[in-house]
């Protein structure tokens, strides 16, 4: 482990101190670090000094400079924007939360100066974790057609509900009027379709759950099922454009768009200390067990 990239997308005013002092740290270090272009604009406006080092943009210049870990400095947004630049190069994240909730993004800051001697004795740890991939008779994130915790279906210009009809492998699902639907990952049953109702499910269980959105028939649930199914959605409603998302991306849709969603062919690797794991993180960011009684 030689070369880091710090990512980031701004810096808070409450920041700089402890950014400050996680530069000074890897400049002490053995590690060479590199800072992600635009972050770098932020540390710019923060008045933060660094050691400027080759531009990185593009996932070709991951490459160029043979980058070993990222380290995101933000929130669990922070990181699912870093997986469209990894996209397939197996490189791992490292989430450093600055933010509130965080369940991608799982160390504290008050652990970023001790983070970094995890890294440089290598004694952390990294996770396989699962995502969609989209395909389309149109053109549709073309140039990303994946994503790490979700992709959704919206209704847009128009207060009334939507119809999504969902196949799995052929075989016809239902067709759901609602608001709009969600089909999300593992990582993902902890973000939105959490929100909706969605159960939490653990990151290695290879599923997907379709999670509706403030739905008309009020029997309708969320439903899992394998990540090894072929899924197709179709849209229709009132309206001629419906909106759908793949992690922080958005496109237009129409009732012509005939989408396919697998699992992608790559995944996303997270790197994370010693001593964490999934059933810690949900404990401790969902306050189970913090009751009087207990």
């Amino acid at each position: 482990m030689k070369n880091i990239l710090l990512y980031g997308q701004t810096v808070k005013l409450t920041d700089t101190g402890i950014i400050k002092a996680l530069l000074q740290k890897l400049e002490d270090s053995p590690l060479d670090y590199y800072i992600f272009d635009r972050y770098k604009l932020s540390l710019n406006e923060a008045s933060i000094e660094y050691k400027d080092r080759s531009a990185i943009n593009t996932k070709d210049d991951l490459e160029t400079n043979a980058i070993d870990l990222i380290i995101t400095l933000g929130g669990d947004g922070t990181i699912l924007k870093a997986t469209n630049l990894v996209q397939d190069l197996d490189i791992p994240i490292m989430g450093i939360n600055m933010g509130r909730l965080g369940f991608l993004a799982n160390i504290e800051k008050s652990k970023i100066l001790s983070a970094v001697d995890t890294i440089i004795a290598g004694d952390f740890f990294t996770e396989e974790r699962s995502m969609l991939s989209l395909q389309s008779n149109l053109p549709l994130f073309e140039d990303m057609p994946f994503a790490l915790n979700d992709f959704t279906v919206h209704k847009r210009d128009t207060s009334s509900m939507i119809t999504i009809t969902v196949m799995v492998d052929d075989k016809y699902l239902n067709s759901y009027w609602a608001d709009g639907l969600i089909f999300s990952t593992p990582t993902g049953s902890t973000g939105y379709s959490l929100s909706c109702g969605g159960p939490i499910i653990s990151p290695d269980s290879g599923n997907i759950v379709i999670t509706p959105i403030a739905p008309h028939n009020l029997n309708v649930r969320p439903i899992v099922i394998s990540n090894d199914a072929e899924i197709s959605v179709t849209v229709e409603g009132r309206s001629e454009n419906f909106l759908c998302t793949m992690d922080s991306r958005n496109e237009t849709i129409t009732a012509e768009h005939k989408i396919t969603l697998t699992k992608c062919p790559f995944s996303t690797k997270l790197a994370h200390l010693n001593g964490t794991d999934f059933m810690q993180t949900i404990r401790e960011k969902m306050l189970w067990g913090l009751d009087k009684r207990n």
